[in-house]
């Protein structure tokens, strides 16, 4: 590839249906080259160009099994980074926009976990024996390697119950990282008690904890979060009873656990799709996930005469996902035309045999 590439100063203030335009016209030139990988929570003008779609699972495993020389993934880093671990070594992943990140990723880095084993081995002797390190997706890839150094494994909200089943299988306790209401929900409903998950907080000494209390604990939470999820309060979920007594409520565990303990049904976003598009006709249903599916749910089932409401109040949506817009992807496609590489996710080569052995894993598990 040549060194030299457009500017993005050329399309930044690109209308958006000129940009429409050219990513068709790059796309069509690109041909089977090119893949679009794209997740559920982008943004509607940008999800409209996608070849392939779904979570974060479905999409790890889409990243494995496309030939084309190019897989653009329209999502966040640490799912560009997956693509790249997952591929084969002659393909290339993208991201278009590198400011396309994940807070809830941030809330966790290596440095701060390796901190932590250390901690945790002072208090209870050697890790690799007695704890199973799970990384939840939405994780960098140095965290997934952590994972896949110290016999641990990476989780997605579809297949986190059959991870946690391995993962004890495997060990006595679980450090989940880096978000704990995924850890919980899925904790409770396998009936560990509220108490023996305990929350651990990486900036406190021993994750503000007392060595008793972290002996006697099963599952030690990350103190992460995802910020949207985060927006949604049980007083939403009352609102909507008191309004529709005779409608549904399901959300995403990444909600807090008083919103899923009072949800019909919890689980990742195919399990929300596909629960809400099989249902009964002229159903109702609150759903507490991102914005942008949620719409384009409503949309697709309306026909249905069901009626999909946002659970929050406010406007919420993956405001880092958002940042791929038409114009980059428009950019980077016409760069890949041109002969020209931008954007390029490589993940280094020290952590990728480690990140892909924590995958297989799951992928095995799953």
């Amino acid at each position: 590839m040549q060194t030299a590439t457009i500017s993005f100063d050329h399309f930044n203030a690109l209308k958006d249906a000129d940009a429409h335009d050219r990513i068709r016209a790059a796309k069509a030139k690109l041909g089977d080259r090119v893949v679009l990988l794209v997740h559920h929570y982008q943004r509607a003008d940008v999800y409209q160009h996608h070849d392939l779609t779904g979570d974060s699972l479905r999409l790890s495993r889409l990243a494995s099994e496309t030939d084309a020389e190019f897989i653009v993934f329209c999502g966040v880093h640490f799912m560009a980074e997956v693509a790249d671990i997952l591929s084969k070594p002659e393909q290339i992943a993208i991201l278009p926009d590198l400011a396309a990140g994940c807070s809830m990723a941030d809330m966790a880095n290596l440095a701060k976990v390796e901190r932590s084993w250390r901690e945790l081995t002072e208090v209870l002797g050697n890790c690799d024996e007695l704890i199973t390190p799970v990384t939840y997706i939405n994780s960098a890839a140095d965290l997934k390697a952590f994972c896949g150094e110290h016999g641990g494994i990476v989780c997605t909200s579809s297949n986190a119950p059959k991870i946690l089943d391995w993962s004890f299988a495997q060990r006595e306790k679980i450090l989940f990282f880096p978000d704990q209401h995924l850890g919980r929900w899925t904790g409770h409903k396998m009936g560990i008690p509220l108490e023996d998950m305990i929350v651990w907080d990486p900036d406190l000494e021993y994750g503000g904890h007392t060595p008793e209390a972290i002996k006697k604990a099963k599952m030690l939470l990350w103190k992460g979060h995802c910020s949207v999820h985060q927006m949604f309060q049980p007083a939403h979920i009352i609102k909507w009873r008191n309004q529709h007594p005779d409608g549904f409520v399901i959300s995403h565990p990444e909600s807090a656990f008083e919103v899923c303990k009072q949800s019909d049904f919890v689980g990742s976003t195919e399990y929300i799709l596909k629960t809400v598009k099989d249902a009964a006709p002229n159903t109702k249903w609150l759903v507490g996930t991102e914005l942008n599916l949620v719409n384009r749910l409503a949309e697709e089932v309306k026909h249905e005469g069901k009626l999909v409401q946002f659970m929050s109040p406010m406007v919420c949506m993956c405001s880092t996902m958002q940042r791929i817009d038409p114009q980059h992807l428009a950019w980077t496609l016409e760069n890949l035309v041109e002969g020209k590489v931008v954007n390029q996710i490589t993940v280094p080569a020290h952590e990728a045999p480690l990140a892909k052995l924590a995958l297989q894993r799951m992928l095995d598990v799953s």
